[in-house]
């Protein structure tokens, strides 16, 4: 079986570098890419055809949901799941009204992570409790 392929998008090198150790002990996750803004995510999208795109909000250039709004436009079978730091009403609307079908906060668990990504995949939306209480506020 293919795996699911992964674009891992954040201006820190740390984050990538860690997300792409956590896709690596998931036999069915695969990283395919990396970027560091926005603008480069959807290029890269271009180039690595992924299946899911793992999405920071808060970069240089184009932020996340910029950049979810053009890969959506540009590339529908491909998912956004945004891994934020924020949990503002505002940035969880304005993320999922871009079009990304997941929101998670960055102390996500690997397994939690695995999950949305595969949940991702499947067309399925997953929420954090955080990104939930903003939207009920």
């Amino acid at each position: 079986m293919a795996g699911i392929r992964i674009l891992v998008v954040d201006d820190h090198a740390v984050i990538r570098n860690g997300l792409k150790k956590v896709l690596m002990v998931n036999r069915d996750l695969e990283a395919v890419g990396e970027a560091t803004d926005g603008a480069e995510a959807v290029e890269m999208v271009c180039l690595c055809q992924p299946d899911v795109i793992l999405m920071d909000l808060m970069m240089p250039e184009m932020d996340g949901i910029a950049a979810t709004r053009e890969i959506r436009r540009k590339h529908p079978s491909a998912q956004v799941v945004v891994l934020t730091s924020f949990s503002e009403p505002s940035l969880v609307r304005g993320a999922l009204q871009a079009g990304a079908i997941g929101y998670l906060q960055k102390n996500v668990t690997a397994a939690e992570l695995g999950n949305a990504i595969r949940s991702a995949h499947a067309g399925r939306m997953t929420l954090c409790p955080e990104a939930l209480q903003a939207l009920a506020s």
